[in-house]
């Protein structure tokens, strides 16, 4: 199928209406210049023939003179004789007497006195045999004289016609020089759009291609230019999100393999000399349900993630006890915390209102930021967890001495697949999917440091539900 320009669709439906319009604009005002001069000129002879028979009506009146004499007399010495032809017609129809001496044809079309003898007045314009355009008004004197029935003047339009043509031809140059303005600005126009769509069109390609170095050159600051800017982002951003989802793949293959690797080797050295020795048993046996724990931990985070990215990550929810949740989820970490040698302190109010939501994702919630607590604190460090309520909210707080936060990865922090600190395990998205965990139940997760070295605080808010009376 042949590529459709924008450009030829502009000439072709734009331009094509211009063309349409200046046609019916110059085709008025050749109709309007050519209806004011012919209109002048029927204007000027019947007031020139008014007073021919106003002339010819005193006469008349005069008993001394000849009345054929008198009209004789005066067209002879009609003084614009040069470029108006008067003509004296009789009682038949004939015209007898014209101040030019020349008589016309007698099969001359006379469509005007014609007209004169039975509406009072005529005008004509047309064409002689010779094929001169003329203009003829007529008007009757049958009532001044018997011999004579009309007088009538005659005018080439010759001059008039020029003078028209004369319009016509500024009228085209003007329209031409208008044409040719709006074909040029018109182009560039088209231009200004086409080739900036041409370039992110080629740069997008490389973009499908996987290749986000390329920025679309962006000089302009209308629409077109917010369209680069915001694919240059765009650009940014994907090649971030690929950059991130690179280093996921990288950091959950280690992450899988460290697993892996201590469960196959002691599962190995079980099976040569582990039914020897109780103590090499208990240990590996040990090692092997901590590091499946892990495993099935990091498998759980990655089915949320891909529940989450597929719209299908649901909520079952209930009236529920948050103080339950929050125990059973300090619980599980209180030992590990122990043999790591670092200190949960949990603040535990008497009594917090109930909460709609669904219990075991909060869990899920609270296990994440308390895992994550201790896994970036060091040996000796605290956690320390608050729960209270405030203005009808929930809000639990776990603070950490630990290793902390740099200022411009806190906004990143639960971005999936980002991970500020390189050095713990992790796959980089547990708290994106506590996050929308929590936007699922119309609270939030904040996330505050000082600094690195300088600990982290995780701050959960959740509405309680309203007290029915």
């Amino acid at each position: 199928m042949a590529k459709k320009s924008i450009t030829k669709r502009w000439m072709v439906n734009n331009l094509g209406v211009v063309v349409l319009a200046l046609l019916v604009i110059e085709l008025v005002v050749i109709y309007a210049v050519q209806s004011y001069f012919y209109s002048s000129a029927k204007q000027y002879l019947v007031s020139k023939l008014n007073a021919v028979t106003s002339m010819l009506s005193i006469h008349s009146q005069d008993s001394s003179s000849s009345f054929s004499t008198e009209m004789r007399s005066l067209l002879e010495t009609f003084n614009e004789k040069d470029k108006i032809e008067l003509m004296a017609i009789n009682s038949k129809g004939r015209v007898v007497l014209t101040s030019s001496g020349f008589s016309p044809d007698e099969d001359s079309p006379m469509p005007d006195y014609e007209d004169a003898m039975s509406a009072g007045s005529g005008d004509w314009t047309g064409r002689l045999s010779s094929g001169e355009k003329i203009l003829a008004v007529s008007m009757p004197i049958s009532s001044f004289n018997s011999e004579y029935s009309a007088v009538r003047m005659v005018t080439s339009l010759t001059e008039i016609d020029n003078a028209i043509k004369g319009y016509i031809l500024a009228t085209t140059v003007i329209g031409s020089l208008i044409m040719l303005i709006i074909i040029s600005t018109g182009l560039l126009f088209a231009g200004s759009i086409v080739r900036p769509i041409r370039q992110i069109s080629g740069i997008a390609s490389q973009f499908a291609m996987g290749d986000f170095s390329v920025r679309i050159a962006n000089s302009s600051d209308d629409e077109i230019g917010e369209l680069c800017t915001a694919i240059n982002h765009m650009a940014d951003e994907l090649s971030a999100a690929e950059a991130m989802k690179n280093e996921f793949i990288s950091s959950v293959s280690h992450e899988l393999r460290t697993p892996l690797t201590a469960i196959k080797g002691w599962a190995e050295t079980l099976m040569v000399d582990g039914g020897e020795s109780p103590e090499t048993m208990r240990k590996g046996v040990g090692v092997i349900v901590n590091e499946t724990e892990r495993l099935s931990q990091m498998v759980e985070e990655l089915l949320d993630f891909s529940r989450m990215q597929n719209g299908r990550f649901t909520m079952q929810k209930s009236n529920m006890d948050i103080l339950a949740e929050l125990g059973d989820a300090v619980l599980i970490y209180s030992e590990k915390a122990k043999r790591e040698n670092k200190t949960i302190i949990y603040d535990e109010p008497e009594m917090l209102p109930i909460v709609f939501g669904d219990k075991n994702r909060i869990r899920q919630v609270f296990i994440n930021v308390i895992d994550n607590a201790i896994k970036y604190s060091s040996d000796g460090d605290t956690i320390t967890i608050k729960a209270q309520e405030k203005d009808n909210r929930i809000i639990v707080s776990v603070k950490d001495t630990g290793v902390g936060i740099k200022e411009s990865d806190l906004s990143k922090v639960k971005t999936k697949f980002y991970k500020a600190n390189h050095t713990r395990r992790g796959s980089g998205i547990g708290l994106a999917v506590a996050d929308e965990i929590m936007s699922m139940h119309d609270g939030t997760l904040d996330i505050t440091s000082e600094g690195e070295g300088k600990g982290t605080t995780v701050t959960i808010t959740l509405p309680a539900k309203p007290v029915t009376k």
